[in-house]
């Protein structure tokens, strides 16, 4: 049954779309950042794209990069918190310096324009994790390109390809609490009808940094998003949060993202919870720790199911977007009795931005709110970021949140779990 599914599914893929990344048609052309002119010749640099090292008939590579230096200071209003079960929980504040990210992309065509590589080298100097990934694919249509390699489940709209380009250099706190994560996996994309996009992958699990071939399962992870630009077929390089660009007119997005996924706790020896899972429930604490839903209890497997809607506009400098979040987990195995049989959890959040000075000084603000089957999350902030060239690939970011009882927890992002307080960051964010 599995292994017809799963044929019915690539079938369905081998017959639908067009890529993400080629939305660049005669007819819907996407505006472009016009601060650097286009140079391809060897040895040029545009950024984002970076330095042509090579460049032949049968192939060519530029190479680009990402770097993020970022103080951040967590300020808990008190030291513990109370989970859902009623235990007191310490809260692991920071204050740190840190050279957060560093990514470097080899990237080009081998022997056809169409078959492209992407090499990523890939590290957070926060959590110690380094890995090279990448991917390839073919651009068969205008209405399907095929990939296959380490990619972003498409299941929340900051998961499209849009990274470094957000307001804040990290996802806000809802974004980061409901999103799945990155994995290896074949997914195709496309734009199926005018102005109408779409992505699809079967990917190993929701997120496999850090896991090897042995600890996964015979079960797959599967997302896809359907998007709609009806005003101006595009919203910027990147589908980019906030608006360097400065439309002349409204460019608008909508679009709807589902992802679902059974995940196995993995039966590692690492504590309190296994490295392969960003699974945690709305008081913070890991699904698969012993002890997250029950006293000794260990949940062994469960079914992740996430349904999101998004909508975003842009004009003029002007910038709103907004994010909606239906979360369902079940079908859950332990080792011992559990006290429910599901878990719902829903949330949202909007952010929008403007230009004081054009091409120049950013001001954004917004809130997250996290509704927990265990518990209430919120936040708002506040943040400016400052472009000391005119270009957006140099910026100095200032970013203030004020949040009450996190749920988000990891040491990638801006939140801790349980605190309630204040979260300081200032950054510089390099992208060539």
């Amino acid at each position: 049954m599995k292994v017809s599914k799963l044929l019915l599914l690539h079938i369905l893929l081998l017959h639908s779309i067009h890529a993400l990344y080629a939305q660049d048609t005669a007819k819907y052309r996407p505006l472009r950042d016009t601060t650097f002119k286009e140079d391809t010749n060897w040895g040029s640099m545009s950024p984002s794209s970076g330095f042509v090292v090579a460049k032949t008939p049968k192939g060519s590579m530029n190479i680009s990069g990402y770097a993020l230096f970022r103080y951040e200071n967590q300020v808990a209003d008190h030291p513990t918190f109370q989970d859902h079960l009623g235990r007191t929980q310490a809260i692991d504040t920071r204050r740190d310096l840190q050279l957060h990210r560093v990514l470097v992309f080899m990237k080009g065509f081998l022997y056809d324009p169409k078959f492209t590589y992407n090499i990523t080298f890939w590290t957070v100097l926060s959590t110690q994790q380094v890995n090279i990934i990448g991917n390839m694919g073919y651009s068969f249509h205008k209405r399907f390109n095929l990939f296959a390699g380490v990619n972003g489940l498409p299941g929340t709209r900051s998961l499209m390809n849009s990274h470094p380009f957000w307001l804040g250099t990290d996802r806000v706190m809802a974004d980061d609490f409901f999103r799945p994560g990155f994995t290896s996996g074949v997914w195709a994309s496309g734009e199926i009808l005018p102005r109408v996009f779409y992505s699809a992958m079967v990917g190993n699990n929701l997120s496999q940094l850090g896991v090897n071939a042995k600890q996964l399962t015979r079960d797959y992870a599967y997302a896809a998003t359907l998007f709609w630009q009806p005003t101006t077929g595009e919203f910027g390089p990147k589908g980019a949060y906030g608006d360097w660009e400065y439309h002349d007119k409204l460019a608008t997005r909508f679009g709807t993202c589902f992802t679902t996924s059974v995940e196995d706790r993995y039966n590692q020896t690492s504590e309190p919870s296994p490295d392969n899972t960003q699974i945690k429930i709305s008081d913070s604490q890991l699904l698969f720790a012993t002890g997250a839903l029950a006293d000794t209890v260990t949940l062994q497997t469960a079914k992740f199911n996430l349904l999101t809607a998004d909508a975003g506009f842009k004009y003029k400098g002007i910038f709103v977007q907004t994010e909606f979040y239906y979360r369902l987990l079940n079908n859950f195995t332990a080792d011992g009795p559990v006290p429910l049989n599901k878990i719902v959890d829903k949330g949202f959040y909007v952010q929008a931005a403007f230009y004081p000075v054009k091409h120049k000084w950013e001001v954004y603000g917004g809130t997250s709110q996290i509704y927990g089957q265990f518990n209430r999350s919120y936040e708002y902030l506040v943040g400016s970021n400052f472009y000391p060239f005119g270009n957006r690939y140099l910026r100095l970011n200032a970013h203030v949140i004020h949040v009450t009882h996190a749920a988000a927890n990891s040491t990638f992002g801006y939140y801790v779990g349980g605190q309630t307080g204040m979260i300081y960051s200032l950054a510089t964010a390099l992208f060539f």
